[in-house]
């Protein structure tokens, strides 16, 4: 336990020096240039390139051992950052001004690099936990995983901001490359006991897309789990296009940057009650329980122009995302070999989160040209605006009500699908699924 929080204070500080990075570069990016547009793009580009480098992140922690994977990050997002300090002194800052700015897009695609390599780590501490943690005590480890992500979260969210509106860019990314040099340094004082091979099989120098499929065939209902999250993900993508708006409707800017601040919160506080209580005997029946209580938030939190509902709505659903994510590690720790795990967590990482982008570049059409006309003057201000309310805004938490049912809908059909209970069965079992002589043959019949 005391090698687990070495590296859990480590990765705290790699993921909070990461994530504020990115955090501050995107506000000081649309604070030069007040250009939506660019800051859109910033948004949709790192998304996407976090779903699909997952399957070549995977392969790293696979192919390396954890330590050594972890190093190869943290040296990677050193040489980037220091890149791009170098050009943001040696730009002209009047560069930076301009939306199309070549100098612009190069220091903004340094900063993303050096932040999506640090995502490595994100798939090796998963790996991790199975190394140095107990099965009966892995869920609760997974927990505390989640707690560092959302402390991670809401320190950058709050300090990205200021550092830029006191320091400026010169300074954060002075600070950023300090920050990796000390993550670096400490890094090198922690020994993980692991094997001395990390990885077998016919794929040793490759992604191994096509292998990594293979085996997650091997576990019946795995991929049932892993199509479930991207389905809930790919609604998720509704809130991180409209939350913003939804929410500088009911209260002034200023009010909502504080109350995103405490429900970040919710994070810490829902990872921290993993860490304590567990996920119980069932942790994918923990999954589907969460998924109900989150969509039926969705249907009510809006279902009035209330901050207070709204607030009270989304702090549950963020207590509740530890929960979620939690339960898929576990379950993944407990059915995939070791070998293995590094690409199939990195695989669904990329399944999963590709759905986000998405959704966010679709929902803004829908809700300007259906949800918004159908509750300002369309047939939804007859229907149930006396009670709705009309407008904009309304528009808005018709389209969350309408996001709400539907996941509710999937994840009711989901619990009594065939995956469902075949990978229940699954876990009971004191092994994994399979072993690595059945992944190396299922690799050969591709």
């Amino acid at each position: 336990m005391k090698t687990f929080y070495s590296i859990l204070a480590n990765s705290l500080a790699a993921t909070l020096t990461n994530t504020f990075v990115w955090f501050a570069v995107t506000f000081w990016a649309y604070l030069e240039t007040k250009s939506v547009i660019a800051t859109s793009v910033m948004a949709g580009i790192y998304f996407a390139t976090v779903a699909l480098s997952g399957f070549f992140l995977g392969s790293i922690v696979d192919r390396y051992k954890k330590k050594t994977s972890m190093t190869i990050s943290g040296i990677a997002t050193l040489i980037l950052y220091i890149l791009a300090l170098l050009t943001y002194v040696l730009t002209p800052e009047a560069d930076f001004k301009n939306p199309g700015s070549i100098g612009l897009w190069v220091l903004i695609v340094l900063c993303l690099l050096g932040a999506l390599v640090g995502n490595i780590r994100a798939i090796a501490i998963s790996t991790v936990v199975t190394i140095l943690i107990e099965e009966d005590e892995r869920d609760k480890a997974n927990g505390l995983v989640g707690t560092v992500n959302g402390v991670s979260f809401l320190v950058a969210s709050i300090f990205s901001g200021l550092v830029i509106g006191f320091l400026g860019m010169t300074w954060m990314l002075a600070l950023a490359v300090g920050l990796t040099i000390a993550v670096l340094l400490h890094l090198f004082t922690i020994h993980i006991p692991e094997k001395e091979i990390v990885q077998t099989g016919s794929h040793l120098e490759s992604i191994d897309i096509k292998g990594t499929i293979a085996v997650v065939g091997l576990v019946p209902g795995l991929f049932g789990l892993i199509f479930f999250n991207t389905f809930n993900n790919f609604l998720g993508g509704v809130f991180m296009s409209l939350m913003d708006a939804y929410g500088l409707s009911l209260v002034s800017v200023q009010a909502w940057g504080i109350l995103w601040g405490v429900l970040s919160l919710g994070f810490i506080v829902g990872g921290l009650v993993v860490a304590k209580k567990g996920l119980g005997k069932k942790p994918l029946r923990t999954l589907f329980v969460a998924n109900i209580i989150m969509w039926t938030i969705c249907i009510f939190f809006t279902i009035q122009a209330s901050i207070i509902l709204l607030g009270i709505g989304m702090f549950i659903y963020l207590c509740l995302i530890p929960v979620v994510e939690a339960t898929e590690q576990t379950i993944l720790q407990k059915v995939i070999p070791h070998e293995r795990q590094g690409r199939v967590f990195g695989f669904a990482q990329s399944i999963e989160q590709a759905a986000s982008p998405i959704t966010a570049f679709m929902i803004g059409p829908m809700a300007k040209f259906v949800f918004i006309p159908f509750m300002t003057t369309g047939a939804g201000v007859d229907l149930i605006g006396s009670w709705f309310g009309t407008g904009t805004a309304r528009g808005l938490a018709l389209l969350f009500t309408v996001t709400g049912i539907l996941g509710l809908i999937v994840t009711l059909i989901a619990m009594r699908s065939k995956a469902y209970h075949q990978l229940s069965q699954i876990y009971k079992k004191p092994e994994p699924a399979f072993t690595e002589a059945d992944a190396i043959q299922a690799e050969g019949e591709i």
